[in-house]
């Protein structure tokens, strides 16, 4: 079973930005801290390391979709665990592959993994993984991040 990332707050409507366009990566990576700032789950420094990070290792995923998140050392400008996530039709060039898609991670601790387990099982299947590049519905995305069972926990 996923864990549930809509009802654990982990990822709120308000976190959710579709349509978006960016110069280039950095302009991406920069929207990306943006909201995860603007959604109160971390701090501008958390921000710039989101920046750091990807100077170091690339958070391209395949599918279309990057994973951007800070360094190690930047945990400590988390406020709490949140998705940001982040919508690009048109495509962003990431080092040589298109993304259309980029979930901001902010986390403070092995609780990431948590999160990466829900995302994997999304993205492994190419039809959510294409649902969630191409729509334009917030409640779309929210969905698509909860798990299957959802309606049975009533």
């Amino acid at each position: 079973m996923s864990p549930d990332l809509a009802s654990t707050g982990i990822l709120t409507a308000d976190a959710v930005r579709l349509g978006l366009t960016a110069e280039d990566k950095l302009d991406a990576l920069r929207q990306c801290g943006e909201v995860l700032v603007s959604i109160g789950a971390a701090t501008q420094e958390y921000s710039a390391a989101i920046l750091e990070r990807e100077e170091s290792v690339s958070t391209y995923m395949g599918e279309g979709t990057a994973i951007p998140h800070g360094t190690d050392a930047s945990r400590a400008h988390i406020k709490r665990a949140a998705l940001a996530v982040l919508q690009f039709p048109d495509g962003v060039d990431w080092s040589g592959n298109q993304v259309q898609l980029c979930v901001a991670i902010a986390s403070r601790s092995d609780e990431h993994l948590t999160i990466l387990q829900a995302l994997a099982g999304v993205l492994s299947d190419s039809t959510k993984a294409r649902s969630l590049r191409e729509t334009t519905s917030v409640d779309k995305v929210l969905e698509l991040l909860a798990p299957e069972d959802e309606e049975d926990d009533e």
